[in-house]
């Protein structure tokens, strides 16, 4: 399975990016094989709007069947979720700690965004 972490650097000993729509990149890590590839989100960086959605935009390009990061707004939210993407969030440390917690079972997996739109 593919898994999207919203990251600062470009592999998994960087540190997760606690917002999804800004975040510099993402990394894209499969489950099964372990390999990985970040995607850069420099375009979404200084957006003054949408970022959020063209990054879930972005994040479900990727195939990814699951989201992690620190937060999600509405709109970045309806995308994912419309998209049949599982989003977790509370995410901290680096990607590699992000992934190991998400396996053990140790975030919240969203029912819905945690921050205001524009966040």
């Amino acid at each position: 399975m593919k898994v999207c972490v919203s990251s600062q650097g470009p592999d998994l000993t960087s540190e997760v990016d606690l917002r999804f729509g800004r975040a510099p990149r993402f990394i894209i890590y499969d489950t099964e094989s372990g390999d990985y590839e970040a995607i850069d989100n420099k375009q979404n960086l200084q957006a003054p709007q949408g970022a959020g959605i063209q990054s879930a935009q972005r994040v479900v390009e990727t195939g990814a069947k699951a989201l992690i990061t620190g937060h999600c707004g509405p709109k970045a939210y309806k995308v994912l979720s419309s998209a049949g993407i599982e989003i977790y969030l509370g995410a901290e440390g680096t990607v590699s700690d992000a992934l190991e917690a998400m396996k053990a079972g140790k975030l919240e997996k969203a029912g819905g965004p945690d921050v205001e739109g524009h966040w």
